[in-house]
């Protein structure tokens, strides 16, 4: 705790031998500094260093203690400063207003040294424990801050690399992953500005959507080299294979929410980390299905299909329209803007198409931007 000599004193009294008294009291133990109105009080309030305790007389003219306290409780920057009270009333309900009022103390004239001493030098203690607990608050504060960020940072870099494991099996996807994750934010960035927009989509899960967009072809790594690396296009037997891509990442997805789930009882689907993976989960499963469900594995159609998933269905197919492969060469992005407008309604969300029209541009400016 810092010495008595450290901490500064503010009487206000609008009698000077009630100032001299208490100054020369307090002088020898505190700084003192001293002001002889309500008015002046307010300023020398903000005057560095700072009072440590005020010491506020009641009953002054133009401006009473009670106006003064009140004023001080109401800036933020003294309102933490504790006020004892002079007064030589000795009415209990004048006592409790302003105890209401935020006063901590309240000391009677005519003045008893020991007492006034004792009193002080206990509200000093307090404040300095006050202000010792914020700091370790404060900091604490912090360091779950940096903590947290330090996990998300990890949680991101693990995402990145398993994502990359399933690229690095796929030599033609390129920056495929950093490009759709963008399609996605940029689509569901302005999905949640619209009025109408899907009402599952909050600002938070789609957030979550952004983190798992690079799972999505996570199950690719089951795929046989054969299929997965063949130099132009597949067979129908072959496709059949390669379809099973979207069951394969929800399989290892699902297998590792149990896996943690049995390893840690307290996880239930509302943890952050719970609810990520079952997003990642229904990305992986189900960005090949189509609005009118026409798509794979599952038929589903409409809203059935999860936003996550339905979002990452544009975002991939308009990637691969736009993106050189071994068996196409890489449309234009007037063509593949086309492409997108004519599956509304039935391969794509017709509010995602909307939202591609009208972010059409940006979603060229990322293609460019992270060209193969």
């Amino acid at each position: 705790m810092a010495s008595s000599t450290e901490d500064v004193i503010l009487i206000v009294d609008d009698a000077p031998q009630n100032l001299t008294v208490l100054g020369n009291l307090l002088q020898p133990e505190f700084r003192v500094r001293a002001a002889n109105s309500g008015a002046r009080a307010l300023k020398a309030v903000l005057t560095e260093p700072r009072p440590s305790l005020i010491m506020l007389d009641i009953m002054m003219p133009d401006m009473d203690g009670y106006a003064v306290i009140a004023a001080l409780k109401a800036n933020p920057e003294t309102q933490s400063i504790p006020v004892m009270f002079i007064t030589a009333m000795s009415d209990s309900h004048d006592e409790e207003h302003g105890l209401m009022l935020g006063a901590v103390d309240y000391i009677t004239k005519p003045f008893r040294p020991a007492i006034v001493l004792a009193r002080v030098k206990a509200q000093l203690e307090l404040k300095h424990s006050r202000d010792k607990l914020k700091q370790q608050n404060d900091w604490l504060e912090q360091e779950v801050a940096r903590r947290m960020s330090e996990n998300i940072l990890i949680q991101e870099l693990n995402i990145r690399a398993l994502a990359c494991l399933a690229e690095a099996r796929d030599n033609e996807t390129g920056r495929h992953i950093i490009r759709t994750q963008s399609y996605v934010a940029i689509l569901g960035e302005y999905l949640i500005q619209q009025a109408n927009h899907a009402p599952e989509l909050t600002p938070e899960k789609l957030q979550q959507i952004i983190k798992a967009a690079p799972l999505h072809d996570i199950g690719k790594v089951g795929i046989a080299d054969v299929i997965l690396l063949k130099p132009g296009r597949l067979t129908s037997a072959e496709f059949e294979i390669m379809k099973t891509h979207t069951t394969i990442g929800s399989e290892a997805i699902n297998k590792a929410i149990s896996q943690a789930v049995a390893a840690n009882p307290q996880l239930n689907t509302s943890h952050s980390a719970v609810s990520f993976l079952q997003i990642a989960e229904e990305i992986a499963r189900c960005h090949h299905e189509k609005w009118d469900g026409s798509g794979y594995p599952m038929q589903l159609s409409g809203e059935s299909i999860p936003i996550g998933a339905r979002l990452m269905a544009l975002a991939d197919v308009y990637d691969a329209l736009v993106s050189r492969r071994v068996y196409k060469v890489a449309w234009s992005f007037s063509d593949a803007n086309h492409w997108i407008e004519l599956g509304k309604g039935k391969h794509f969300d017709p509010q995602i198409v909307d939202a591609f029209v009208a972010c059409s541009a940006e979603c060229e400016a990322i293609a460019r931007l992270h060209a193969d």
